[in-house]
């Protein structure tokens, strides 16, 4: 019950659902209040009667033991005439109710819990210590949120807005690109080794320098936006040009995407090679030798 009141109860998600799903009425009565349902108080009483109270003396040593003599009674308590109606509960239920019931759906009642969760500032919500993405324009709303075994489905205003295959694993994500700004998914299938290959296309001075650049990040993620811009940049230059300007930054261990986007800009990549530009002082009257000092 999700509120127990007597003119207006209302039923929990899990309850409503198992009562559309065999296509029946629940009619629930307020907890402690036996006079609610004096029908079904009624017939705790005569089980208690007749199959409770007669199994009293009897010693069980085992659960089929048990289940075979309660079987035994309750077969005899349904076939005993009942004297305010000259027929037995079994004959009444021939007669009257068999003919009224339906056939059980052709799929199981599929167990499904329900809660209220609020959608984080990433866009996912929580489930079990799993994080799951909605789409983007829901941060900050409270959505309805339905477990199966199977499934993790998420409502908003009474409407699926999200569905994921529900995860054994704890403490990750599972999201959908489609549910990302724009601006994330643009990084959404970007992992080191995509990255890593790209810049092998390139060449071997480029490769070195992505690496070195993902490496000198605490994560690798903080450096996927530069390494793409370092790879954007062959689209504007010669592969030859990009090679050498990596090349430079590398000696000059200059790590980051604006470093080979000035070399490249200016022309240094163009200059003479690192080794090659520093030559040795002529030979002059005011410039002592290494020997001076010794």
């Amino acid at each position: 019950m999700a509120k127990a009141l007597w003119f207006e109860p209302t039923l929990n998600a899990t309850f409503a659902a198992f009562a559309d799903h065999y296509d029946t009425t629940i009619l629930p009565a307020r907890p402690r209040r036996p006079r609610d349902k004096p029908s079904a108080e009624g017939s705790v009483l005569i089980v208690e009667r007749w199959v409770l109270a007669r199994l009293r003396n009897d010693r069980f040593f085992s659960l089929v033991d048990l289940n075979i003599r309660i079987s035994a009674l309750i077969e005899d308590l349904n076939t005993r005439t009942m004297r305010r109606y000259g027929k037995s509960r079994r004959a009444l239920f021939d007669e009257v109710e068999r003919s009224q019931l339906k056939p059980l759906p052709s799929t199981p009642f599929e167990y499904a819990e329900w809660k209220v969760a609020k959608v984080h500032s990433d866009y996912h919500v929580e489930v079990d210590k799993t994080f799951y993405s909605v789409p983007h324009a829901l941060i900050g709303r409270r959505v309805d949120i339905r477990l199966t075994y199977r499934a993790v489905e998420i409502f908003f205003d009474h409407k699926r807005v999200a569905s994921h295959i529900r995860s054994s694993q704890r403490s990750g994500h599972i999201t959908v690109n489609e549910h990302m700004p724009k601006a994330h998914q643009r990084y959404a299938n970007t992992t080191p080794h995509t990255l890593r290959r790209e810049a092998a296309k390139v060449g071997t001075n480029t490769a070195v320098f992505i690496e070195r650049l993902l490496c000198n990040r605490p994560h690798p993620e903080q450096g996927y936006r530069s390494a793409q811009g370092v790879l954007s940049l062959a689209r504007r230059y010669e592969s030859d040009r990009l090679e050498l300007a990596c090349e430079r930054a590398l000696v000059i261990n200059a790590l980051s995407y604006s470093s080979v986007a000035n070399i490249l800009r200016s022309g240094l990549d163009q200059a003479p090679a690192m080794s090659e530009a520093v030559k040795p002082a002529p030979p002059h009257g005011n410039i002592r030798g290494k020997t001076y000092y010794q």
